[in-house]
């Protein structure tokens, strides 16, 4: 057992559950910091020692949304090299379905789980908390803790959805990963909140991918439009529908997203696109037919520096009307500091707080909107 500071296990009038298995009472701020003391060594949800970057650069949350063609070709020979060995009975009777699938069905019939999950009134914003085992360069986190403690966090911190980046190059990810959170979720069956919804995050360049995620209990999966193209994005939303699986598509430009639509996406995720003016502007002149509701979502992008201007970006894309934000290297950038872990990010993004009132990258009760840090905010 190791020995940490007494505040790392309880704070003011909060405590921690000892069963990191089950759902956890109520949220504290010291959830994920006890929740590591339990099953993980010292280091690993602590900042490394390497010192920061010094460009200001943005990363994307997902490297899938700036996918090249080596990349999208070195997929494709995984997605090869898997059906040569051999997929699994229940995968190839997945896929048959697919196939069987009368793609001229009534579109009425299409599951609608994860928009709704995603879609709340207006003045709000919904949080995806994706699980990943690679950070991109940030050196913020020497490891993140496994799925069966992240995944209550998220949940039990408000987050609408759990997003698995399941590609072992850019997320260090497997569909075993999207089995693991979808099997701790279902623990919260009958409790409050309940299971969130498990998207697989992975880039989608054959059907037999969304016959994988279907089969890892995965309730949505994402298709990336400048990699695969308008008539693939049609293809695989059929596909999915095959499954009752919901399509998350990635775009980059306004052309994307109106070309998303068009396909018949019914949740568009703008991606790879630095800062909340730049993200509104692809989905700002979208032409949806009538009838028809699109959820949007911004791909926050984790800055290189220890702030957390996320957070305020997240308010930004709420007041320009996005539906929901999704949240990855920047859920991680903080470590185990028990002010800014995973939840303490994930309940700030949606907060009701205004960036003229509030700042989130006040630090310990420093500079100007210290009394609106994170964990004012959380309380």
């Amino acid at each position: 057992r190791h020995s940490f500071p007494t505040h790392y296990i309880q704070q003011d009038n909060y405590f921690v559950t000892m069963n990191p298995k089950r759902s956890l009472s109520r949220p504290s701020m010291a959830i994920a910091i006890a929740l590591s003391t339990l099953s993980t060594p010292i280091h690993s949800f602590a900042p490394t020692s390497r010192p920061l970057s010094p460009r200001t650069a943005s990363h994307s949350t997902t490297s899938l949304g700036a996918i090249g063609v080596f990349v999208r070709k070195a997929k494709e020979a995984d997605v090869r090299k898997y059906c040569a060995e051999g997929p699994p009975e229940s995968v190839l009777t997945l896929l048959k379905q697919i196939k069987d699938f009368n793609h001229d069905g009534d579109d009425d019939s299409t599951n609608n789980e994860i928009q709704s999950a995603l879609t709340k009134r207006k003045g709000t914003i919904t949080v995806i908390a994706e699980y990943k085992r690679k950070l991109e360069g940030s050196g913020f986190v020497a490891e993140i803790l496994p799925p069966n403690l992240l995944s209550p966090v998220f949940r039990e911190f408000g987050a609408a959805a759990v997003a698995v980046l399941a590609d072992d190059r850019t997320g260090g990810c497997s569909y075993d990963d999207v089995v693991a959170v979808v099997e701790e979720e279902s623990e919260a069956q009958g409790d409050v909140p309940g299971p969130l919804p498990v998207i697989s995050s992975d880039l989608i360049v054959d059907e037999i991918q969304i016959a994988q995620a279907a089969d890892a209990g995965a309730k949505a999966v994402t298709v990336t439009y400048g990699v695969v193209g308008g008539e693939k994005v049609t293809q695989f939303i059929k596909d999915a529908k095959a499954l009752g699986l919901e399509v998350i598509v990635n775009v980059g430009t306004a052309e994307e997203a109106q070309g998303a639509v068009d396909a018949g996406a019914s949740i568009v995720s703008v991606c790879g696109v630095n800062g909340a003016d730049d993200k509104y502007a692809v989905i700002e002149s979208l032409s949806i037919p009538e009838g028809r509701a699109v959820c949007t979502i911004a791909n926050i992008l984790a800055k290189d520096n220890k702030a957390l201007e996320e957070v305020e970006e997240a308010w930004i894309c709420r007041d320009k009307g996005f539906n929901c934000v999704w949240v990855s290297d920047a859920l991680y950038k903080s470590g185990g500091d028990p002010l800014e872990h995973p939840g303490a990010v994930i309940r700030s993004m949606q907060a009701k707080s205004s960036v003229k009132y509030a700042s989130p990258m006040a630090r310990a009760g420093k500079g100007e909107g210290a009394r609106e840090y994170l964990g004012d905010i959380l309380m």
